[in-house]
């Protein structure tokens, strides 16, 4: 196994994000027709949050029996990106590498790093997931 490899050979490049501006119900929308569990929220291209999965399952919110469009509507009425995304982030440097993102995500309760370049705009992100597959493939 290469100990220096650099993590963009791991990373998700093709990444979803969202602006802070946005309804939290876009970003609900993206996490349940994507298949994705974390989504990065950006000002223009710089990282300044990120929301995952567990984020929205945290939110009490009652909607037993609502359609779509009710569940929506309750969201956004009760709450905005802001309100829910993590604004304390770890992320890694695009030099960075797979080793510093194993040992992050290993030590911490992290389940991703966005990745993002020298004037912390987003350039990837790594997951768990992506850490099980490069590990699997060195085998």
């Amino acid at each position: 196994m290469k100990k220096n490899e650099s993590i963009t050979k791991i990373m998700s490049t093709n990444i979803t994000t969202v602006h802070q501006g946005q309804k939290l119900s876009d970003v609900r929308h993206i996490i349940c027709e994507s298949n994705i569990h974390h989504i990065p929220v950006v000002d223009g291209k710089i990282l300044i949050g990120l929301i995952s999965f567990t984020d929205l399952m945290k939110l009490n919110i009652v909607i037993s029996g609502a359609d779509e469009r009710t569940i929506d509507s309750i969201v956004d009425q009760q709450f905005t990106i802001q309100d829910v995304m993590t604004t304390k982030l770890m992320t890694l440097k695009n030099t960075d590498t797979v080793r510093q993102a194993s040992k992050i995500l290993a030590e911490s309760n992290f389940h991703s790093l966005p990745v993002v370049n020298e004037q912390k705009e987003i350039v990837g992100i790594v997951t768990m997931s992506d850490l099980i597959k490069y590990l699997n493939d060195q085998y």
